[in-house]
């Protein structure tokens, strides 16, 4: 089997030069791999390079995941999260391989408490959400044989991410408050990249499993707030003998509205993932675990 990775020097690409590269032959590249083009700006340049290595499977861990930026630049968002895909779903098409894309909790608006599913249909608030529903259209319609992941709340230990954020302010500030009135599950790259290197050895086994094509969320086991999360990130730092000056209980609650942002978030990202457990065969550990296990690399 041969695999062709977009985006490898990132968060999720950088787990998944790991969790692919025992699947078979492993054609990781970046942004600015100079032997075939990469560039998420230049989609024809994408559909030279899928064409030249003839791939098995695509996998697009490339995106513009700036959330605020992407109002400022809605086109090169659109280009990178849709267009780019679009491209990429034609030559898997062509060629009959399979593509593995990532998109987002963004792509609903976070009403209720009740977690999404699937079926549940998109009405994103912000620039990415749109761009990232855009994407998943144009690669549900143009590559019959697809895997798009739904995800939520993503960090990985490498490059910046929410717990370091909250470690280093928890030891500056005197005070500390975060948004308590939005919920999901944060979501580790290692889980992210363990699951597609399972699924992909699902529907590659013989017998070809293309009726497993199709949407599913994925994200870890329960949610939290990302006031609960800075919690647990400042109890773990603790119990490790890190001097903080803010405290876990100390960490107060605001409301989204306090915290201005130039593109909206939604306060209910939950997603629900039956579909994919049921499909792949999986237990999905809880998000805690996770977190504990970044925060063991990281401290």
């Amino acid at each position: 089997m041969k695999i062709l990775l977009f985006g490898r020097r990132g968060q999720l690409g950088w787990e998944l030069e790991r969790s692919l590269s025992v699947l078979g032959e492993l054609v990781a590249l970046d942004w600015d791999s100079t032997d075939l083009c990469a560039d998420f700006t230049r989609p024809d340049g994408l559909a030279q390079t899928v064409r030249l290595v003839r791939p098995d499977v695509i996998v697009n861990a490339a995106a513009h995941t700036a959330v605020d930026q992407a109002e400022s630049e809605p086109e090169r968002a659109r280009t990178i999260n849709a267009l780019a895909p679009g491209v990429l779903a034609q030559e898997a098409a062509r060629i009959n391989a399979w593509l593995v894309h990532y998109s987002t909790d963004y792509v609903f608006d976070g009403r209720g408490a009740r977690p999404w599913a699937e079926t549940d249909t998109p009405a994103p608030l912000n620039v990415y959400g749109h761009t990232k529903w855009e994407g998943e259209q144009l690669v549900a319609s143009g590559a019959p044989k697809h895997l798009i992941f739904r995800t939520s709340w993503f960090f990985a230990a490498r490059g910046a991410n929410f717990a370091k954020s909250i470690l280093q302010l928890a030891q500056e500030r005197d005070s500390l408050s975060v948004v308590g009135d939005q919920w999901g599950a944060p979501t580790g790259a290692e889980l992210l990249a363990d699951v597609t290197a399972h699924a992909i050895r699902s529907v590659k086994a013989p017998p070809p499993r293309t009726d497993l094509a199709g949407l599913y969320h994925l994200v870890a086991g329960g949610h939290t707030s990302w006031h609960g999360y800075a919690q647990l990130v400042l109890r773990i730092a603790q119990s490790k003998g890190m001097a903080l000056k803010v405290l876990p209980e100390q960490v107060g609650a605001i409301a989204t509205a306090n915290y201005p942002t130039l593109a909206r978030r939604p306060h209910n990202s939950r997603l629900n993932t039956n579909k994919i457990q049921t499909a792949f065969g999986l237990c999905l550990p809880p998000w805690q675990l996770g977190v504990e296990r970044v925060l063991a690399e990281i401290l």
